[in-house]
């Protein structure tokens, strides 16, 4: 092999099977995948060759920046901090998270995402981030200054998806109050007085503004070109609701019914990752492997944990016979990118983006050796 960069002696991971050989990288772009044996090029030792991993909904990065309740962190050492554990799990393409609409936990949400928006853009044209970075806003639809800052934000070049999100109590991810309660009473510290006042707010938040915010938010998004998730889907009207308008992906449905009929919609069907490492959803919803087994899963997303998503994808077939390697491997890459219209990555094929990782298996835990973007190494 001529190239600008050889991999020899792999287990290259593709769409439909895993083969051992070599891959070759020209101007960026893989040129060759060969399974004969070259005598130059960098030694993969027999590890796995893997798509660089794609990342469509993480919070990690807002986490960075708002460590703990009174505490908000350099915002361009909080980004490169996100990054650098981005990459270190495999993730080649990812899309930070943010959230929009203020709440009584982050009044002034939108001068934060723009403070964060702007650390991204900088640091995209100073070439200093390790993986390929989009932004993904997360649309609180109660809340009252949600469409404000969708106006401010979704016309910039990273802004590529968007989320329309409801999280009052009694519905999609707290299908009970009391779920929303025990959860919040813990996280807010509130007496049941307060308690009983802020799940008011909610409601009548709900019934004064979410509807008329997802036709504005879903409108204007759609007239810029960007991609939209459901969020936490829990009956078929939830679904029917986001096919109508045009949704490509269904993020975290809560029920079995609402992933299937998301499924049967054409809606790429997203779960988190900790949801397969952990067995379970920590709001006590449907379980990602469980969806897995019925081939209603299409894609995975790391939400709160990085490594979640390399953690998953070896992990799945075998918590679930049903899914080959390829499959989940495609759960973490290809499927992801396709959902936001990401052609040119997400697979390990002639032509496709040069985005891999080297990653060994020790004890059945996937261990990340290296990672290249694009043919040069970042990790």
């Amino acid at each position: 092999m001529q190239a600008d960069l050889v991999i020899k002696n792999a287990k290259i991971v593709l769409a439909d099977e895993v083969i051992d050989g070599s891959l070759a990288v020209e101007d960026g772009a893989i040129s060759a995948i060969d399974l004969s044996h070259t005598e130059s090029g960098i030694d993969f030792a027999g590890d796995y060759l893997i798509p660089g991993l794609v990342e469509l909904h993480t919070d990690h990065l807002e986490n960075h920046y708002h460590p703990r309740p009174s505490v908000y962190w350099d915002p361009m050492a909080a980004l490169q901090a996100h990054d650098t554990q981005i990459a270190g799990s495999g993730i080649t393409t990812v899309f930070d998270a943010l959230r929009i609409g203020s709440d009584v936990e982050m009044p002034g949400m939108g001068d934060h995402v723009d403070v964060l928006l702007g650390a991204v853009t900088s640091a995209l044209a100073d070439g200093r981030l390790r993986a390929d970075h989009k932004v993904h806003l997360r649309c609180e639809l109660p809340a009252h200054d949600v469409v404000e800052h969708f106006e401010r934000f979704c016309d910039l070049p990273i802004v590529k998806l968007a989320s329309v999100m409801d999280h009052t109590p009694g519905q999609r991810q707290y299908q009970t109050v009391q779920k929303f309660r025990e959860y919040y009473m813990e996280r807010m510290r509130f007496t049941e007085a307060e308690m009983d006042a802020f799940i008011a707010d909610r409601h009548n938040e709900q019934a004064q503004y979410s509807d008329k915010h997802r036709k504005a938010i879903l409108k204007r998004g759609k007239a810029v070109g960007i991609a939209f998730a459901s969020h936490d889907d829990a009956t078929v009207e939830h679904v029917a609701e986001s096919a109508t308008d045009g949704v490509s992906i269904a993020e975290f449905p809560t029920t079995l019914i609402a992933a299937e009929a998301s499924h049967n919609a054409g809606l790429a069907v997203l779960m988190g990752a900790p949801n397969v490492v952990r067995g379970k959803s920590h709001s006590g919803n449907i379980s990602a492997t469980d969806l897995a087994k019925a081939h209603l899963l299409d894609v995975l997303s790391s939400d709160y944990v990085p490594f979640a998503l390399m953690q998953a994808a070896f992990m799945l077939p075998q918590r679930a016979a049903e899914v080959s390697l390829p499959e989940s491997i495609a759960m973490v890459s290809r499927n992801p990118a396709k959902a936001v219209g990401l052609d040119d990555r997400g697979e390990i094929a002639v032509g496709k983006r040069a985005d891999f990782v080297r990653v060994a298996l020790i004890d059945g835990t996937p261990v990340v050796r290296g990672v290249w973007r694009q043919g040069e190494r970042v990790s």
